[in-house]
This record gives C-alpha cells, structure tokens and sequence, in this order.
C-alpha cells in the first residue's frame, strides 16, 4: 500500500504536534547536572496539550452573579416552580406557576449575568401557555425584582 504524499505529510504533522506537546518533559534529561536551575513560582507555569485531560478547575471560583438580584429574582417569582438554577452561569428557569391573585399562569427564566447591581445585570424572560407575556408584565416583573434587591441590599448594610 503507498502513501500519497498528502497522507506522509499529515503524519508527520500529526507526530510533530504529539512532540510539541510534550513541552518540557525532557527538560531535566538534557540539561547538565552541575548547571543550577532556579525555582520557579509554583502558581505559575506553562500549559501543556496534557491539561486538556485533567481536571485542574480551581475549587476557589467565585460565582459572578449579583447575590441580591439573584435573591430578589427566587423571592419575587416565589409561586413558580424552580427548574433549574445555576449560579455560575446566572441562569433561573421557573416552570409554570399563577400568581397570587392572578388567573394566568406563567414561567420565566432569568438571567443574571453581572455582579453589580444594575438593571443591564438582569434579564427576565416571561412566558404563558399562549406565548409570550407583553412587554409592560415583562418590565413590572424586572422592577420588582430591582425593588426587592435593593431592599435586600439596604437590609444587609444595616446589620
């Protein structure tokens, strides 16, 4: 079987790349024994295509979202369903749910995708089992849960 040219030149691409991701492996193989090598700083250090493969998230990560928003939004639309939540993302989904009052039922989803507290920080998408809710519902839903987070807010500093 002959190899076309195109396919040799692939392989040896391919070898070369597997190489180059060894990055400094061999370090320690070719450098003279007498040659004194300074300490690196062990929280930095250069990636390699090996990182790919393991799991070296940090447990430290800070979630990014506004914690008041993000209270004020569970507290406001407290008569839906929580589907899901995801603080690190800043996504609520809210399954269907009637308001206090109300006859129509809703579901929103929320996305808090900034740490100030900011109404560009919050989005609110609302929807009923017809389609979506009109814009006016949409914007008294958003003021609410900007009420409640500055209420929430103001209620932290006092203590």
């Amino acid at each position: 079987m002959r190899l076309t040219y195109l396919a040799k030149s692939g392989i040896v691409l391919l070898l070369l790349v597997l190489l180059a991701g060894c990055g400094d492996t061999f370090r320690s193989i070719t450098e003279p024994n007498d040659v004194e090598v300074p300490d690196e700083d062990p929280r930095v250090r250069q990636s390699t295509v090996w990182d790919l493969f393991s799991n070296n998230d940090d447990p430290n990560t800070k979630v990014a979202v506004n914690k008041y928003l993000w209270d004020a939004s569970l507290d406001v639309l407290n008569f839906m369903p929580v589907q899901s939540a995801d603080p690190f993302s800043g996504i609520i989904v809210m399954g269907f749910g009637t308001p206090p009052g109300g006859n129509r039922a809703y579901r929103a989803t929320i996305y808090v995708r900034d740490p100030a507290l900011d109404a560009r920080s919050l989005t609110v998408a609302l929807q009923t089992r017809n389609g979506p809710a009109s814009i006016e519902t949409v914007r008294a839903v958003e003021d609410a849960i900007m009420t409640r987070a500055r209420q929430l807010r103001i209620e932290d500093t006092q203590l």
